[in-house]
């Protein structure tokens, strides 16, 4: 029975792993990839491999012959520019019997480009911060008082957190928008950051679970600590976001509150960085992937974990001796 999950990109990842282990034990094997043999997730998986880099023509069918041989159920990625690969493929691995999780391909397109997913998220109503694409548009806006300075600046395509910062006034926001560095989106300043986890089941498609938090401490790329809370109000926009775009597993919402609303910043269409609170707070989404991989659907279950838990991320390495290193010819470890 093909019942194991491949992570793919698994990077630094090692904690997820060990946890996904964990959850499930000897039913399941966890089987990870990437393009480094010093990739610590590597070495914390039941099985690994070496593969080319995502954009080598010889990638994916390196990716096919993994599966075919080691009875892959689903398949995911740890990082933002392989969620389109997944995607794109995704009948390629279904026709295997291969749950790909994974975003459908306009979802996934609208994830990575964050002002088309202002403008598709405003269209169907769901309230996310003021963004524009163009600095005349912005400048026009900012005469009109339909925004002020401070504002919020990030890469149209970025990933985390890279090039993201506040911007005081005008003079600062042309020297940065006219610097090349990035092709940059500008957003409306909102405090109230929190974000959650949350898994769309494979059968349903529905929302099944989510954890939500509050960031307590951020570093470039995520939060590093957070604490749990509880909120039918997020809960229900949550569930009003997923019937508007076409999820699949697990994702990761940013979300600002004000004024008593919440407005959903992006979403990242992928197990998220601090998803390690959601499990050690007890929300198991590995076991709901294995359920789906058995044909079982999900029963919808919101709150069902501890407000105040605390999660405070720090460093941990792996250490082996040159004979314990994977080698770079595919094989596995």
């Amino acid at each position: 029975m093909k019942d194991n999950v491949l992570f793919l990109s698994a990077g630094r990842r090692a904690r997820l792993l060990i946890n996904a282990r964990k959850s499930l034990a000897d039913t399941t094997f966890v089987l990870a990839t990437d393009m480094s043999s010093t990739a610590p997730a590597l070495y914390v998986a039941d099985k690994s491999f070496i593969v080319p880099s995502i954009k080598s023509e010889n990638y994916l069918s390196t990716i096919y012959e993994i599966c075919a041989n080691n009875d892959i159920g689903a398949i995911t990625t740890l990082i933002d520019p392989e969620i389109e690969i997944l995607s794109k493929h995704r009948e390629q691995f279904e026709s295997q019997g291969i749950i790909v999780l994974a975003p459908k391909e306009h979802t996934a397109s609208l994830c990575f480009d964050k002002y088309e997913m202002f403008k598709y998220l405003s269209a169907k109503g769901i309230p996310t911060p003021l963004t524009f694409h163009s600095l005349n548009d912005f400048k026009d806006a900012y005469k009109n008082g339909d925004i002020s300075f401070p504002v919020f600046i990030k890469p149209i395509c970025g990933s985390g957190s890279v090039g993201a910062h506040k911007v005081n006034d005008m003079d600062e926001l042309e020297n940065d928008i006219n610097s090349g560095e990035f092709d940059y989106i500008i957003q409306e300043l909102m405090t109230g950051d929190c974000d959650a986890d949350v898994y769309i089941d494979t059968i349903s498609h529905k929302a099944v679970s989510a954890f939500s938090k509050r960031k307590i401490e951020t570093r470039i790329g995520g939060a590093s600590k957070t604490v749990s809370f509880k909120d039918e109000k997020l809960f229900k926009f949550i569930r009003e976001i997923c019937n508007v775009l076409e999820f699949s597993g697990p994702v990761d919402m940013d979300f600002f509150y004000k004024d008593g609303q919440y407005y959903l910043s992006e979403i990242n269409p992928r197990f998220g960085g601090a998803y390690l609170h959601a499990y050690g707070a007890g929300i198991d989404f590995f076991k709901l992937i294995q359920n789906n991989i058995n044909g079982v659907e999900n029963t919808p279950l919101f709150g069902n974990y501890e407000e105040g838990v605390v999660m405070m991320m720090y460093d941990d390495v792996i250490i082996c001796r040159p004979d314990e290193m994977i080698n770079s010819d595919y094989n596995i470890l």
